[in-house]
Order: structure tokens, then C-alpha cells, then sequence
């Protein structure tokens, strides 16, 4: 920003301005060139382009197809019913796309409506919008920065710069500084910033970038165009719909050549085709995988995981390295000071009373200090403020310090703020006659500005052994686990602190304070099941890299080996090879003092080497990685609304457990996805044996493909959906993540439902058909007109033996290697009212009039039921030998 180098008059001259502002004419004219000072959004297509895609996929064109065939073969109805399954999943997948991304808008509402401006000398309220480049605005404590400008005169001015950079301290901010040119322009001290807080004082500002141009726009646009990979799941039902649809086409082709070599004419081959489609293709397919997301959705809420994008539910499940921050995450965000150093020893608080600390240090802890006392609304007292302040202040009630007393003695005459460049804050007081600065911040810059040593009553030179030994106590203090502070003081001629380097030098070095934020109890055990289950857990921070250790050791993510601690410093002169390669050699990484921006790199380089990665975060700066990441995690209570906005998963509690039983859920989740795959295509096989057997041996068509709609759309749906709430199987946290490379239907999946439980199921509805027409006095050869009652209750055999054999089938896949019998029978009390409902659904269909015409049904006699429910159960026995053959050979 090159306003920030000049002068205040030349920086005016720069911009083309004056000290009394823009004429209004001008500011139209520059409103006219430069765009309104809004954050500008990627052009949406419409809603037919957007719902386009949806209609018109491979699975889609599949469906569109058979109905249209349907609908020329005079068959209506059938035709219908195809149309309104492809409306139904593009209607779902449209429905998902607009909840998904809010991000800009999030961004957005961060943005003042309303600011002050100076217009020829006169202050005009306006709507923020309206800015532009060489506007002046006239900013109040309070009021929101509406966009990048150069402070041009200022008054105590502080600002939180914490939505760009994650700093909570506020920052001061000074017109009369001109920086140098390699100022980082975040850490420019003349600068304010869009979508910033003015937190004290107040200031005019010269106006030098507005919308999309401001750091704030640009972090929108980083995040618009961060493109969002298909999810895993998503991948693979991509997978499945092309096989089933090559499946599908290349068997109605085979099977119409096969009919018209057997002599078939052209019209019943053409009717074949179309069942041998319908009938392969599983039309419920996506509603329910779609509604089982949806409902694990449901439980993770439960668990304090809320999931704003269905496919999350199934990546949660594949993850395989989760990249969390430390405060508040790991630990309560509860800070107690637990040590003090003094006089050249350590000192644990609980042994001490106020009369053996110095004054000096708790001078500093009180008076440097922003934090504030308070009456509780339960009688007490409480603090508000930043909470490593507020430990401070209450270290100070403890040892017996009268808090008010000491602020109404010693008035504070003057502060530099906290500054993330600086690392430390200052304020002057004046204490027995004189003018003091008391400064606190990180132990290594406070103690870089010291030349001398209070002890007792006396100041010492402060010599190289004696700072050593200050250095080794905050090494042991953070490698406990502590946040450390140092304190220095200094006499001064005057209050004036507008040169700080003159005011924070040369000072007397008090002491260290050690604080501990204490790991949230929990989470220990979330981190020994994330590792179970074969998942890495990497620290990234902006704290101590030894205090950051301590605490990663304490929860367990590392183990006894020393970890390998990379900066941001030095993360910053690494390219992506050589953090791949520090990953790949080093068993324990912990990433400290890096900034958020640096999550983004750390969360790239994770993801080219093949993992997926859940990233955690709170910060608007935070939102592209949030994006990037295979699945974004946000803090709901103390994460921004632009983060919780780009995330896909927001963290109610704002605790690490919640992360590790939210993957749980998503292998759940796909692991059921696989059950009711299992339950629907093997449906497919007593579906198709029928049209096969019609080709190859000249029997009656044993069954229509309005039955087949009738099983695919109707009795299967809520038994499969209620194996899509089944309770995860023992174990399942012990198991290694999936490979992206393991597809959901792989060999395993397909021989088990099209080779073995399929063809039970054709065996058992088979069965039937043929029992009942030979019961009948049909003959091989014979032909039947197919509105006649023999045959409409044969195909109804044959429809009813598929429904009932999935009762049994639904049992068969709650489990995959487990006994049904040792999970449960009754343990799932959906897949109970899904029989219900299947079996509701049948009898329906039996014995309602207008179900009857539409679906070619009549009522079955006992007999025929009783053969069924005599044939089904065997499908069950079957499959319990093959798990118990399974677990036989394989030791579980």
C-alpha cells in the first residue's frame, strides 16, 4: 500500500485528495470508475443451468431413456414413475447445492452499512457501499473499518485487526509513522483495514483501497477460488451409477439379440430390453443414500458435530490426518498462572503468599493489564477481558492484592498497545513521584530490551549468564506446558510514548509468569482412539513451540520421541517438498508460531501426498484452508461466522473429542451406505433372473416391471433407510482408515450380493413361480394371456417371494462378518417398521383395487405364503455360514 510510505500531505497529494475531503462530484465520478466497496461474488448461473447437470448425468440419461421407451411401448404409467425418480435426485442434489457455500456472504455482513465521511469539508453519513479511494473517514471507538485506509490523524487509537490476522489483543495504530518499505502490510502501523474493529479512541483516515482490492476482498477471492473437489463418497457413487449403467445397456443389447435369436417378436424383445434396465438399474439409490447422510447428519448433531454438507458425513469417515489448533481445541481456553520467576528461581503460586512476591511484578500484572474487575451476578467478582489478562489479575486477588486500589493510585498516563510485531505492550504510571512504563509480552522480546536486573531493591547490570538463566527458566516454564510472560519496568523524564523504541529500551527485567490452560479431559482418549483408527493428529499453532510440545505430549498426540518443531519462520523459507518431506521423515511435527494463512500450505502439501485432511479453525483468515481442506472444521462459539460459513463441519463445544466421534460416525455412515447397497442390488438378481429365464427358456414374463418399480421404489426404501441408522460395529475405531483408492462397490460387495444373496432370493421367487404353475397344470411352452388370473397371480408369486426374501435379506446385511444373532435382532427397531412397512406395502398391493390394475396383482392363497415364508428363511441361515466361515478363517 503505497500510501503507507508517504507522508501524510504527500499520501493526500497521492491519492488526489485533500485534508477536507472529496468534492461529491468527484466522489460519483470515482464511485463510476472503481466499483462500489462491496465484496463481489462469482456470477451464479441460473437455476436451469444449475439443476441442468443434475438431469442430464449418466445415471439421469439412463432413467430418461428407459422411460421414454416406456412411454412408446404404451406404458405410461411405468414412464411416469422413471421421469419422477430422475426429478426426485436432481430436486435433492439441488436442494444440497444452495445450503452449500456462504462464505462471501458471511464476509459481507462482517461490513459496516452506514460510515462517516469528510465531503468538502463537512462530515456526511453514508452507506459504506458509497467509499471510495481518497474519501476520507472520521472513525469512533466502536465503529467498524469499512475499508483499507492511511491514518491521518489519530487519538488513542486502538484497533482488533483479529478477523485478518487471529490476534485477540487490539493493536494501536498511528498517522504520524511513515513505514518502511518492507513492512509486511498487515504489521503496518499507519494502516487500518476493512472488516477491523476500532476498540478505543478514535481517527480520521485517508481511504486507499475498497472492495475487492482491500486485504479483506482479497481473502474472498482466495476463497472463491479455492474449486471444491467431489467428496469420496461422491466419486464412487460416480463410479457405481457408470457401472451399473454399462451393466444395464450392455445386458438389455445382449438380451434383445438373445430374444429375437429365440424367436421373440421384435415388440416383446423391446419390452425386455427395458425391464432388463429398470430392473438393473437401482432406482432408489440416490434418495437414500441422500437420506442416510441426512440422518447422520441428525446424530452427529447429537454428538456436538454440526454437518452443513451431506457428503462431509461420509468424508469424516476417510479421514486420515486432522491438522487442529491448541487453545480452546485441546485445551479449555481456562488460564490460571501457576508459576512466578524471581530473584533467579522458579516458584510455584500455591506456596506463595503476597507478602514474598515482589511489588514490582505485581505491579506489572495489575497496571499493564486491560482485563477489568467486575461485580458477578452471583455475589462475586469476575473478570472480562482477554483471558490471559484476566489470569493475571486473578493470580493478583490471590496473593492478596487490592486490584481498584492499585488502578486509583496509579493512574495510567499513557500506552503502546499490544502489537503482533512487537509482541508486547506498555503502559506509564506514575508510582511514587516518578513516571514508570511496566511492560509485559513474550519472554524473548521483553528480555531483548533489557539492560539491567531488578532485584530486591536494587537494579543490577544485566549480564550474559543472569540472561541465560532468565532464558533457561522460561524454556523449563513453557516446556511444562505454560504460556510465559515476562515484566520489565522503567523510570521515565516524561509520559510521552510516541517514540516507542526510546520508551522500551534499556529497561529492568521483574520477572516471568507462567500460566497453564489445562488440556480439556477428554480429549486424551479422543486422541488414543484417533490413533486406533490409524488417524494422524498434528499441532498447528501460533504459541511456544516448547509450551505447544508439553501440551501435545500431555493429550497424547506425540509420544516420548522429541517432535520435530517447525516455525513459522522457518515453514515460511520451505517449499511444499521439503514440508512433505519434514512430514514424511519425522514420526511427531508440531507447527508453532505460524500464522493461519500458513494452514493453507501445511493442508496443500498433506493433500498431494495422497491423505484427507480435516483442518480446524476459527479465524476469517482461517476460511480458505477451511475451504481447501477435505473437510473443514469451525469453532461455533468462538469461530467467526465468515469460518463457520466455509467449513464443513462446525464443532458446537468447540472440543477435539467432538472431531474424533464425528469420524466415527462417518465410517458409520459408509459402512451402512455399504449395508443397504448390499440390501438393494441384491434385489436386482431375483429381478432379472426372471427376463433371462423369459429369453432363454419361452416361459410366461414372470414378472413386470411395475413390480420391479414397485420392490425398487416401494417396499426396499425403508428398510434400506433403516440400515442407514444401524450402530456401528464393534471395532470400527481400531480399523485404519479407508484408501481413496477402495471403492464402494468392490468385488467383495458385488459377489456378495449379485453371487450369493441374489441368487437365493431368484432361487426362492423361482421357486414359487414355477410351483405355482405347475399347481396350475401349466406346461413348459405354454403361452398365457397375460391379463389372465393364473398369470397375474404368478407374477405376483414371483413380486411377493422378492419382497419376503428381503425381509430376511434386510438381517443378512445388518452385519457384515458379525452374527446377526450378537448384534441384536431387536437392537434396530427401524429395520423392525420397515418390515412393516414393506410387508403394509405388499398387502396393499395385493388387495386395493386400483393398486391391483396398476401392478398386475392379486391376492395370494395361504399355500402360496406359507411356501414363501418356508423358502425365505433359508437366505438367513445361508448367509450366518458364511460369516461364521469368514470369522473362521480370519481369527475375529
Amino acid at each position: 500500500m503505497r500510501v503507507a510510505y508517504l507522508d501524510i500531505p504527500e499520501a493526500l497529494r497521492f491519492m488526489e485528495s485533500s485534508s477536507e475531503g472529496l468534492p461529491s462530484e468527484e466522489a460519483l465520478q470515482r464511485l463510476k470508475k472503481h466499483g462500489r466497496n462491496v465484496i463481489s461474488e462469482d456470477t451464479r448461473p441460473s437455476l436451469l443451468r444449475r439443476v441442468l447437470p443434475h438431469l442430464t448425468n449418466l445415471f439421469a440419461i439412463l432413467l430418461w431413456v428407459a422411460g421414454a421407451l416406456a412411454y412408446i411401448a404404451s406404458m405410461p404409467q411405468l414412464a411416469y414413475a422413471i421421469f419422477g425418480v430422475v426429478i426426485i435426485n436432481g430436486v435433492f442434489s439441488l436442494i444440497q447445492e444452495f445450503k452449500a457455500e456462504k462464505a462471501t456472504e458471511a464476509l459481507k455482513n462482517l461490513l459496516p452499512r452506514m460510515t462517516t465521511v469528510l465531503r468538502e469539508g463537512r462530515p456526511e453519513r453514508i452507506a459504506a457501499e458509497e467509499i471510495v479511494p481518497g474519501d476520507i473517514v472520521l472513525l469512533e471507538s466502536g465503529d467498524a473499518v469499512p475499508a483499507d485506509a492511511r491514518v491521518i490523524r489519530s487519538s488513542s487509537l486502538l484497533v482488533n485487526n483479529s478477523a485478518l490476522t487471529g490476534e485477540s489483543e487490539s493493536v494501536s495504530r498511528n498517522g504520524n509513522r511513515v513505514e518502511i518499505e518492507d513492512t509486511p502490510i498487515l504489521e503496518m502501523q499507519n494502516v487500518i483495514f476493512m472488516g477491523t474493529n476500532v476498540t478505543n479512541g478514535n481517527c480520521s483516515a485517508l481511504v486507499a483501497r475498497t472492495g475487492q482490492e482491500t486485504e479483506f476482498g482479497k481473502i474472498a477471492r482466495l476463497t472463491q477460488e479455492v474449486k471444491e473437489d467431489l467428496s469420496p463418497l461422491q466419486k464412487q457413487i460416480a463410479v457405481v451409477t457408470r457401472l451399473v449403467a454399462y451393466l444395464s445397456v450392455a445386458m438389455g443389447v445382449v438380451f434383445f439379440g438373445l430374444g429375437v435369436a429365440a424367436g421373440h417378436t421384435y415388440f416383446e424383445n423391446f419390452m425386455f430390453a427395458i425391464g432388463i434396465i429398470v430392473a438393473n438399474v437401482p432406482e432408489g439409490l440416490l434418495p437414500t443414500v441422500t437420506l442416510s447422510l441426512a440422518m447422520g447428519m441428525q446424530r452427529m448433531a447429537r454428538r456436538h458435530a454440526l454437518v452443513k454438507k451431506l457428503t462431509a458425513v461420509e468424508t469424516l469417515g476417510s479421514t486420515t490426518v486432522i491438522l487442529t489448533d491448541k487453545t480452546g481445541t485441546l485445551t479449555q481456553n481456562r488460564m490460571t498462572v501457576t508459576r512466578l520467576y524471581f530473584d533467579g528461581k522458579v516458584h510455584d503460586l500455591d506456596s506463595l503468599d503476597g507478602d514474598e512476591i515482589p511489588e514490582r511484578l505485581l505491579d506489572g500484572m495489575v497496571l499493564a493489564n486491560n482485563a477489568r474487575l467486575i461485580a458477578s451476578d452471583r455475589g462475586g467478582q469476575d473478570f472480562v477481558g482477554d483471558p490471559t489478562e484476566a489470569a493475571l489479575l486473578s493470580a493478583a486477588v490471590r496473593l492478596g492484592k487490592d486490584i481498584e486500589s492499585s488502578v486509583r493510585r496509579f493512574p495510567r498516563l499513557a500506552e503502546i498497545p499490544f502489537d503482533s510485531r512487537r509482541k508486547r505492550m506498555t503502559s506509564v504510571h506514575r508510582i511514587s513521584g516518578q513516571n514508570v512504563a511496566l511492560s509485559k509480552g513474550a519472554p524473548g522480546e521483553i528480555i531483548a530490551r533489557c539492560s539491567e536486573l531488578s532485584a530486591g531493591t536494587e537494579v543490577l547490570p544485566l549480564d550474559d549468564a543472569t540472561r541465560q538463566s532468565i532464558l533457561a527458566a522460561n524454556d523449563e516454564m513453557s516446556g511444562s506446558g505454560l504460556r510465559v510472560l515476562a515484566f520489565a519496568r522503567r523510570n521515565l523524564a516524561s509520559p510521552d510514548v510516541r517514540d516507542h523504541d526510546s520508551v522500551e529500551r534499556d529497561m529492568a527485567f521483574v520477572g516471568l509468569v507462567g500460566m497453564f490452560d489445562p488440556p480439556r479431559p477428554e480429549v486424551s482418549l479422543a486422541v488414543k482412539r484417533a490413533h486406533g483408527a490409524g488417524i494422524g493428529v498434528t499441532m498447528v499453532t501460533g504459541d511456544y513451540g516448547l509450551t505447544a510440545e508439553s501440551i501435545a505430549r500431555r493429550v497424547g498426540i506425540i509420544g516420548h520421541r522429541r517432535p520435530r518443531i517447525i516455525t513459522g519462520t522457518e515453514l515460511a523459507g520451505m517449499d511444499n517438498e521439503a514440508v512433505a518431506r519434514a512430514l514424511r521423515d519425522n514420526e511427531d511435527v508440531i507447527f508453532a508460531r505460524v500464522s493461519p494463512e500458513d494452514k493453507m500450505k501445511i493442508t496443500r502439501v498433506l493433500q498431494d501426498s495422497g491423505q484427507i485432511v480435516a483442518v480446524t479453525g476459527d479465524g476469517v483468515n482461517d476460511a480458505p484452508a477451511l475451504k481447501a481442506a477435505d473437510i473443514g472444521v469451525a469453532m461455533g462459539r468462538a469461530g467467526t461466522d465468515v469460518a463457520k460459513e466455509a467449513a464443513d463441519l462446525v464443532l458446537t463445544d468447540d472440543n477435539f473429542a467432538s472431531i474424533v466421534s464425528a469420524v466415527e460416525e462417518g465410517r458409520t455412515v459408509y459402512q451402512n451406505i455399504r449395508k443397504f447397497i448390499t440390501y438393494i442390488f441384491a434385489s436386482n438378481i431375483p429381478e432379472v433372473v426372471p427376463y433371462i429365464l423369459y429369453v432363454l427358456l419361452r416361459i410366461p414374463l414372470p414378472l413386470t416391471v411395475m413390480q420391479i418399480l414397485a420392490v425398487d421404489l416401494g417396499t426396499d426404501l425403508l428398510p434400506a433407510l433403516a440400515l442407514g441408522l444401524e450402530p456401528p460395529e464393534p471395532g470400527i475405531m481400531e480399523r485404519p482408515p479407508r484408501s481413496r483408492r477402495e471403492r464402494l462397490l468392490d468385488s467383495r460387495l458385488l459377489l456378495r450380493a449379485y453371487g450369493f444373496l441374489g441368487v437365493l432370493e431368484a432361487a426362492v421367487s423361482m421357486t414359487g413361480f414355477f410351483w405355482f404353475l405347475n399347481r396350475s397344470g401349466w406346461v413348459l411352452g405354454q403361452r398365457l394371456d397375460v391379463n389372465s388370473l393364473v398369470y397375474r397371480r404368478a407374477t405376483t408369486v414371483v413380486f411377493t417371494g422378492i419382497v419376503v426374501s428381503q425381509v430376511f435379506n434386510v438381517f443378512a446385511t445388518r452385519t457384515d462378518t458379525t452374527s446377526v444373532f450378537t448384534a441384536g435382532i431387536f437392537s434396530n427397531r427401524w429395520v423392525w417398521l420397515g418390515i412393516v412397512w414393506e410387508l403394509g406395502l405388499v398387502a396393499a398391493l395385493h388387495y386395493v383395487p386400483v393398486l391391483q390394475r396398476v401392478f398386475g396383482t392379486v391376492p395370494l392363497t395361504a399355500a402360496e405364503w406359507g411356501l414363501l415364508w418356508l423358502l425365505a428363511p433359508w437366505i438367513l441361515v445361508a448367509e450366518e455360514v458364511r460369516k461364521w466361515l469368514v470369522r473362521r478363517s480370519t481369527g475375529r
